[in-house]
């Protein structure tokens, strides 16, 4: 061999040195999918605080696909403007001492659905004149603006609700009376039937101490407006409800804290790190904390654990130390090399869940048994 050709041979083994570690630095945990359930495209809820409507929306894509029914596109929209109206009604009749804003929660959606049903997205989009993003600062301000306002008045009228509606129309558009899908007309509510839509097919399950478990409790959470209740199970029933859901083809919508130095959405990475100052806290897998249930507990009650944001638990993945995650499908676009996706730590899922939504098919029947 010439000096030119080993020169060339050298080169090229720096360059595939050089190109290894940068791929070990990137993929550094080496996720490897052990499970997964279809669901849709991701989407973003861009300058909105509906992540709620987001993810419970494609868990209920999701469940459209196991039912036989192929991928749907479900309008987020049409359930927020509902929920704003009913969000509006209490503000008013507690007067003024409720939660009005933009969070919600996963069973305001299902109880959306039983009460006004459904619509794609193709129905109502919640975008006008030309839209591209959903943006909700202004409306949010100008609707709590005139409840505030109208809360002022020593006797109500009836006018104010229906000046509220008009309000939001204005910003998102009139609700469908009546709309066509694949040829067929359609109201919201036989389409929900259509899609196998049922709320009362799902359970909304929790897990914390302050209440008796296997029993339920109203949540006492700021977004918990309508005082939805809650199952409470051990942490170790929960995360066996999640891991019997994936395996039989279920998936599950999740709520809980995203705001820890261990949650990195450009990174696709959330995980508990024994030691949160290690620098490659994101480039691969490191030792975690050992969860319990008064650490959750305890995180609750000082709100280092709060219920921030939800998003869509798709699949069952482990890394290149056979440590188990979990695929969540987030609402904030393709972001990360994961496109839109987050591996969580089960030390991640055990600490910092608030709560889930599964269908009740999923719950494995010992632990069924003792919820009644």
């Amino acid at each position: 061999m010439t000096y030119k050709s080993k020169l060339i041979t050298l080169i090229c083994c720096l360059c595939l040195v050089s190109l290894s570690a940068q791929v070990e630095i990137k993929n550094g945990y080496g996720f490897e999918m052990v499970k997964t359930v279809n669901c849709t495209p991701v989407k973003s809820q861009d300058r909105t605080g509906t992540c709620w409507s987001f993810a419970t929306s494609s868990f209920l894509e999701s469940e459209a696909i196991r039912m036989g029914h192929g991928p749907q596109d479900f309008s987020e929209m049409y359930v927020v403007r509902n929920v704003y109206k009913d969000k509006a009604r209490n503000y008013i009749l507690r007067q003024g001492k409720a939660n009005f804003s933009q969070g919600s929660l996963s069973h305001d959606l299902m109880r959306v659905i039983g009460e006004h049903g459904m619509v794609p997205e193709s129905a109502y989009s919640g975008k006008l004149d030309g839209e591209k993003k959903h943006n909700h600062s202004e409306m949010e301000a100008v609707l709590k603006g005139m409840l505030d306002g109208v809360l002022k008045q020593k006797r109500l009228s009836r006018k104010w609700s229906k000046a509220f509606d008009k309000v939001v129309d204005v910003y998102l558009g009139e609700s469908p009376q009546q709309f066509t899908f694949e040829g067929k007309k359609h109201t919201a509510a036989s389409y929900a039937k259509e899609m196998g839509l049922d709320a009362d097919n799902y359970v909304n399950i929790t897990s914390f101490t302050h209440h008796p478990f296997y029993k339920s409790f109203v949540l006492e959470i700021p977004d918990n407006y309508s005082n939805g209740s809650f199952y409470n199970l051990p942490i170790e029933d929960v995360q066996a409800i999640v891991s019997n859901a994936l395996d039989k083809g279920y998936s599950v919508a999740w709520d809980g804290d995203v705001s820890e130095k261990g949650f990195s959405s450009k990174n696709g990475i959330a995980v508990v790190p024994s030691d949160p100052s290690r620098e490659d806290l994101f480039s691969k897998p490191g030792k975690e904390e050992t969860i319990t249930q008064e650490m959750r507990q305890e995180q609750f009650e000082s709100y280092s654990t709060t219920d921030d944001h939800l998003m869509h638990l798709t699949g069952l993945a482990k890394d290149r130390n056979g440590n188990k995650y979990y695929l969540i499908k987030n609402s904030w676009g393709e972001i990360s090399e994961y496109k839109g996706y987050l591996y969580m730590s089960e030390a991640y899922l055990q600490l910092k869940t608030v709560a889930i939504l599964v269908h009740k098919d999923a719950i494995p029947n010992h632990i069924a048994k003792k919820m009644k």
